[in-house]
This record gives C-alpha cells, sequence and structure tokens, in this order.
C-alpha cells in the first residue's frame, strides 16, 4: 500500500480497503524504522491521528473531501504550521510555534489531508544538500537501497557501509526523502533556485516548481521573495498534478499570486507527440556535466524525435551569466529578508544585555550558522550606495535577458525545454562536504535557478539509474502558467522511461498491502 500512487491509496480509502487510520499508522511507523534518513525534524503523531480519525469518520458517512483526503503528507520545515514547531533548520527559530499555517499547508488540511510532520533541510533553506541545518543532515534514502548496494558497497567491507551514504540534494532534501522512503505521498518543498528538483533527482522523485505566482507564498519563510515558489514532491508526475490542483489560485494575502480563477486539470492517457516541439538548450552542456547524464539526456531526445516530435537545439545565450546573477539578487534579497530575525519579537534571543546594538549582534551569532550569515554579509555589500548599480542593478538588467531568451525561444515555436537536472548524481557525504556551501551551491543550481529568475514553471522527472544504481533525474521547463502542457509532456515521458522503484527492506517489512507494481529498469 505505501507503494501505491497518491490516486490509487485514494481508490482504496474509498473502498474501504485500508482506513485512514491504518495508513496513517504505517507511515508514522515507517518514520520510525527509517529514523537513520534523518528525513523529518517534527513529527506530530497525536496530530496526524487525529486528522486520521476525523477523514475516517467522512469515508464512513460517504462524504470524503476529494482525492487528498486521508492521505499522509509531509511538510518542509520553513513553512508556518499553526501550532506546531517551525525551526527552518535553524537556531534562530528553536522553539518558534506561529500562530497560523501557510496558505498550501492549510489548503491541503482543508481538504482532509494528514501532516505527518515537517521535513529537514538546508539552514533557512541555504544550501544544495540538506547538510547545513541544525538537526543534521538528510541521508539519501537510496544509499540504502539494494540497487545501490550491490553496486558501491564493497562486498569484503560492511562496516564501510555507514560512511558511504550519498546527500539527498537541498535545501528540499527531507521533503524529497519522506517521499522517496514511501513515509508520506507527496511533500511540500520550496524552490528558489532549483531547491525542489535538486533533491528531486537526487532521490528518484518527481519535483513541481510552478511558474511564479500560481501558488501563494504566504506562510513560506522567505529567501529570496521575487524566486521563492512552494515546490511539489510526489512519486509520479500524475500525484503532482493532483497536488497543484489543491494548491493554485488566488490568495488575497499574497499579492504576487494570479487573479485569475484556476482550474483543476486531469491529465490525459494519450497524446500526440508529433505535434510537439522539444528544445535542446545547448548552454546546458555545462562544464562538470557528467558523460553519463550527457547520455541520457541524449537518448531522452531521441525518444521524443522516435515519437515524431520535433526536438531542435536552442541558445538561451545569457545563461552563461545567469549563476552569478542569481548569486548576486539572491544574497540581496536575504540581506534584507534576514534582517526581521532580531531577537525582540520571536526566535532565539541573546543574553548579552550590555545594550540593544550588542544583543542585535549576539542573536544573530548565536542563530545564524556561517552560510547565513556569509550570504548576508554578501547581500549587504551588493546594496551598499556605492555598489547598487554596479551589483544589484546590474543583476536585475541580467536577470530581464534570461527572461527574454526564455520568451524567444517559446515565442519560435518551441514548447518545451529539455535539460538535465543535476550535473551528476548524488555524491557521497564525505565529498560533498569537502567543498563550502557556496560552492557548492553556484556547481548545484547551475541547470536549475534559470527557470526561477524567469518565473517558469519546471519539472524533474527520475529518469534512469547511474552505473552506482543511484538515481538520475532530467529536466523539463514549459511557458508561463502552462502546468497542463508541461506535466503532459512529462507524464508521457515518464511512461517511456519506466524508473525502477526503489528497493528498501524496511519498507518491504512495513508494506503488506495490494499495490506491489514492481517497474522495470529500461531506459538506461
Amino acid at each position: 500500500m505505501l507503494r501505491a500512487s497518491l490516486r490509487e491509496v485514494s481508490a482504496a480509502l474509498k473502498e474501504g480497503h485500508v482506513t485512514p487510520t491504518e495508513l496513517c499508522q504505517r507511515c508514522l511507523a515507517l518514520i520510525k524504522s527509517t529514523k537513520f534518513v534523518n528525513a523529518y525534524i517534527t513529527v506530530v503523531e497525536e496530530t496526524a491521528l487525529k486528522q486520521a480519525e476525523e477523514s475516517e469518520k467522512r469515508y464512513r458517512t460517504g462524504q470524503p473531501l476529494g482525492v487528498l483526503d486521508g492521505i499522509p503528507i509531509a511538510v518542509k520545515d520553513n513553512f508556518s504550521t499553526a501550532g506546531i514547531e517551525t525551526t527552518c533548520a535553524s537556531e534562530m527559530l528553536k522553539g518558534y510555534i506561529p500562530p497560523y499555517s501557510a496558505t498550501v499547508v492549510q489548503k491541503l488540511l482543508d481538504q482532509g489531508a494528514v501532516l505527518l510532520g515537517k521535513t529537514n533541510l538546508d539552514e533557512f533553506a541555504m544550501g544544495s544538500g540538506s547538510t547545513d541545518g541544525v538537526f543534521g543532515p538528510v541521508r539519501n534514502p537510496w544509499s540504502y537501497s539494494r540497487q545501490y548496494k550491490e553496486k558501491s558497497v564493497p562486498k569484503s567491507h560492511p562496516e564501510d557501509e555507514d560512511s558511504n551514504w550519498v546527500i539527498a540534494g537541498g535545501s528540499s532534501g527531507g521533503s524529497a526523502a519522506a517521499v522517496s522512503s514511501f513515509t508520506c505521498f507527496a511533500a511540500l518543498g520550496s524552490d528558489t533556485g532549483g531547491s525542489t528538483r535538486n533533491p528531486a533527482a537526487h532521490c528518484g522523485v518527481v519535483g513541481l516548481k510552478p511558474t511564479y505566482g500560481l501558488i501563494s507564498r504566504h506562510g513560506l519563510i522567505p529567501l529570496v521573495n521575487s524566486m521563492d515558489v512552494p515546490g511539489i514532491l510526489t512519486r509520479c508526475v500524475d500525484d503532482a498534478a493532483v497536488v497543484l490542483g489543491s494548491l493554485a489560485g488566488h490568495d488575497p494575502k499574497d499579492s504576487t499570486t494570479i487573479q485569475d480563477n484556476f482550474k483543476p486539470f486531469e491529465l490525459p492517457n494519450l497524446i500526440d507527440v508529433s505535434k510537439l516541439s522539444i528544445g535542446i538548450p545547448k548552454e546546458y552542456h555545462a562544464p562538470g556535466l557528467s558523460s553519463e547524464i550527457l547520455a541520457l539526456w541524449s537518448k531522452a531526445a531521441d525518444l521524443f524525435k522516435n515519437a515524431g516530435a520535433n526536438v531542435i537545439e536552442v541558445s538561451l545565450p545569457h545563461t552563461h551569466y545567469s549563476i552569478v546573477c542569481y548569486h548576486v539578487l539572491c544574497t540581496a534579497e536575504v540581506a534584507s529578508n534576514m534582517a526581521r530575525f532580531d531577537g525582540l519579537e520571536y526566535g532565539h534571543r541573546s543574553d548579552m544585555n550590555k545594550s540593544t546594538e550588542s544583543m542585535y549582534a549576539a542573536t544573530r551569532r548565536e542563530g545564524f550558522n556561517d552560510v547565513v550569515r556569509g550570504r548576508i554579509l554578501s547581500g549587504n555589500y551588493f546594496l551598499l550606495k556605492q555598489n547598487y548599480e554596479n551589483y544589484f542593478v546590474k543583476a536585475q538588467k541580467v536577470r530581464r535577458l534570461i527572461a527574454n531568451d526564455f520568451m524567444k525561444v517559446f515565442r519560435s515555436g518551441v514548447d518545451i525545454l529539455l535539460t538535465p537536472t543535476t550535473l551528476s548524481d548524488a555524491v557521497p557525504y564525505i565529498e560533498f562536504i569537502k567543498e563550502d556551501n557556496r560552492t557548492r551551491s553556484a556547481q548545484d543550481d547551475i541547470l536549475t535557478q534559470a527557470a526561477n529568475m524567469a518565473g517558469l514553471p519546471a519539472i524533474s522527472v527520475p529518469t534512469a539509474l547511474s552505473e552506482r544504481g543511484l538515481p538520475i533525474g532530467l529536466q523539463f521547463i514549459g511557458r508561463s502558467f502552462q502546468e497542463n502542457q508541461l506535466l503532459t509532456v512529462a507524464r508521457w515521458f515518464e511512461k517511456q522511461v519506466k524508473f525502477p522503484m526503489i528497493e528498501l527492506e524496511e519498507v518491504k517489512r512495513h508494506d503488506h498491502g495490494v499495490f506491489q507494481h514492481q517497474k522495470s529498469a529500461s531506459f538506461s
């Protein structure tokens, strides 16, 4: 049952094959037995079981609230949740309990979803590995899969297994790991420069970054207001479409959301691929791209070509400047957003009481890690009066050029862009931490952040396993507010590649359900 899709579980709940309480209990038991993954910061067992009981009552009376009623979900710990601690994986917010829930969280609860807990991340979502939070790093569930163990763990040294685990990606690594390890059926992440798609690719799940403005940011603790988007992590594209339909639309509490009503859509089973034009941006053949991913990217393009699609090489000439531009704008907005954490109204407050200024300084020194402090300092440097024109204003101009590149390509008749999501498969933790956060983020965001700067929808779809038995994802980027087309193409691709299901011993012990469909790895 835990391996089923969201729609399948919803059908099973309606037919009475399983109750919401039973489903919730199985997920909670699996969270405990996979605690070593460190996907969750807070598990709200009592609250979840109460929500499951309420859902059960609705099913008994034949009045479920919809597809999500009784479905266990998880939420990244940078979304406010009323009555539940929200930490951003930082000392600064340890013990902070918001008085309200983020709009996206409330929408899920209003439709009967069962909130299991809050997931782990890089502190204040600043990172690409989910290794820099105060609650410790997230471990990629695939580190403990049969597929990875057979290829990577030395047979003669089983003790090496504990040091051989690979990162989950970031910053929404906890949410991706939670979905990947079957502890929930969907999870919310946030995506500022790839923070949903990057861990989705590394953990073998679907990661959707919607168009900027399609989903409310109200209650998402901000990193970069002009780029932040709530992201959706699921095990298949169809599930992502279901969750998107529940979350999208205008929110009077967020002035950046669209004014139009959003109509949920169902993805068609059949599409005419021959009517599609797929663009392959040559600039995404970036330095450091592994030969394995390059080959997979080429094979995916051939898959569309053989199905009759028009596959053409396109150019996004300002891509080369995008990562530098992104980091200037990102740190500048971080510096502005982090100013609210001063120890006065909420969060950590230092005992230093010599003066208000010394209390401010001590609070921020104690509450933020080196990564956050470094980004604040960089951002303030770019915003200094003598630097403002040369850095911030210039970066805004380059951002417009990057957005224009995408507009030109889509106006030329291209429907969807196909690119890699990451430069390689997930690296071992001991290798990842050899480089500092800034360097790693610059490398890992290179293929994903341009979509954020242009405000475009993008999705990472698990495609194949690497030679080391780890997931590789490919990315589709679509036109603004054309999620229906983007997800339809992504679903078609997903069906062609038949990505294999993770084989975790812990899950096999807990999963006694009726859905045991194993997929075959035919695309590698």
